[in-house]
C-alpha cells in the first residue's frame, strides 16, 4: 500500500478554476476532505463536478487555484499524486476482449506490480467484488453492473487511501446501485477516504458524510446532508390537490400563509412548501379550506435534498448542460 502523509485532510483545495476558451467550467471551488469519510460533490450534468475531479487526479492542468492530497501539491508532484489516488469514471475502460481475471492482472502489472502479485490481488479483488464466477469471461459478456464493480476493482489495485468516483452508479438498475453503495460502504469501513460525484440526490443523502453541492461551476452550498435539508426550513409540507387545475390556485394560498413559494413536484397537482415550524402545517390547510380548495393528500416530514437543490439552485438536479466526460484513469 502507498504511504500516505500524515495529515487530517485527504483533499484541500482553494479557488480551483478551469476554463475551456470562453467557458468557465470550473469557476473558483474550495473543496475540504476529511480523511475516512465519503464526501459527495452534488450537482446536474455539466456543473463541474467531473473537471474539478479530473484536475485533482493531474488529468487536467488547473487553470488557477491551488490543491494539495494528503498535503502532496497537485501541480508540483503530479506523480506522487497518481500513487495516492484511484480514479474511476463514469465510463468502464477495461478491455472487452480480455476476461475479468486478465484486466486486472494486466493493470496490476501496469502499475509496477510482479505477475504472481497481480495474480493474487486480481483473485482477492474479484472474490471481494461477487465477480469470481466470472473471472474467466470476456468482458464483453459482463452487464452493465459487472462492469462497474470491474471498474472500481480495476482502481484499487494498488490500494490507494483516497478513491475518486465519478458518478459510479450512471444507467444501473436499482438493485445494482444498491450493491455499488454497498460496496463503498465497505471500502469506507476499511479505511479508504472517497469522493463521489453524482447527479442523483438519493445517492449523496445515502452515502455521503458531507456534501458540497455544485451549480454551473460554482460551489453554492455545503454541509452535512441535515444541515442542507434545515438550511430550507424544519419539515416540508407536500400536497396534493384533488383536482389538478387547482394547483396553481392553491400555490397562491400556500404562498400567502408562509410567505414562500412552494415547489411544484412532477405529480399533477402536486406541490412542496419548506415550514420554519411544522405546526404551520395546520394554518395552510385551514387556509386551503376556506379557499375552497380541496386536497386529496397531506403529508409532513423532514425537507429532502431534492427540495434543498431547488431552494439552492432555482432548478432540478436533473437539469443538464455540457461538461467534458472524464476518461477513466488508474
Amino acid at each position: 500500500m502507498t504511504q500516505v502523509p500524515d495529515t487530517d485532510l485527504a483533499v484541500a483545495a482553494s479557488g480551483l478554476v478551469k476554463t475551456f476558451g470562453d467557458f468557465r467550467a470550473v469557476d473558483g471551488i474550495d473543496l475540504e476532505v476529511r480523511r475516512g469519510e465519503v464526501f459527495g460533490v452534488l450537482g446536474p450534468n455539466g456543473a463541474g463536478k467531473t473537471t474539478t475531479l479530473k484536475m485533482l487526479a493531474t488529468l487536467l492542468p488547473m487553470d488557477g487555484g491551488e490543491a494539495s492530497i494528503f498535503g502532496v501539491d497537485v501541480r508540483r508532484h503530479p506523480h506522487m499524486i497518481r500513487q495516492l489516488v484511484g480514479v474511476t469514471g463514469q465510463y468502464a475502460s477495461v478491455d472487452e476482449n480480455l476476461t475479468g481475471s486478465e484486466n486486472l492482472w494486466l493493470f496490476g502489472r501496469l502499475q509496477g506490480l510482479s505477475s504472481a502479485r497481480s495474480k493474487a490481488t486480481a483473485a482477492d479483488l474479484l472474490e471481494r467484488f461477487g465477480l469470481t464466477e466470472a473471472r474467466d469471461k470476456q468482458i464483453s459478456t459482463f452487464s452493465g453492473g459487472m462492469r462497474r464493480r470491474l471498474d472500481l476493482a480495476a482502481s484499487l489495485i494498488s490500494q490507494p487511501p483516497l478513491i475518486f468516483l465519478d458518478e459510479p452508479t450512471t444507467g444501473l438498475d436499482p438493485r445494482t446501485r444498491g450493491q455499488m453503495w454497498e460496496t463503498i460502504r465497505e471500502l469506507i469501513r476499511e479505511g479508504s477516504t472517497v469522493l463521489l460525484t453524482t447527479q442523483y440526490l438519493d445517492e449523496a443523502d445515502q452515502l455521503a458524510d458531507r456534501i458540497a453541492v455544485i451549480d454551473r461551476g460554482i460551489k453554492v452550498a455545503e454541509g452535512t446532508p441535515d444541515e442542507l435539508k434545515t438550511s430550507v426550513g424544519s419539515s416540508t409540507l407536500q400536497l396534493r390537490m384533488s383536482d389538478p387545475d387547482e394547483a396553481s390556485s392553491a400555490a397562491a394560498v400556500v404562498r400567502r400563509v408562509l410567505g414562500e413559494e412552494p415547489v411544484l413536484t412532477p405529480e399533477a397537482g402536486g406541490m412542496n412548501a419548506a415550514l420554519a415550524d411544522a405546526n404551520q402545517a395546520a394554518d395552510v390547510l385551514i387556509a386551503l379550506r376556506q379557499s375552497g380548495l380541496s386536497i386529496a393528500s397531506a403529508t409532513v416530514q423532514k425537507p429532502t435534498l431534492d427540495e434543498v437543490f431547488m431552494a439552492i439552485t432555482g432548478h432540478g438536479a436533473e437539469d443538464e448542460t455540457h461538461e467534458p466526460q472524464m476518461e477513466a484513469a488508474r
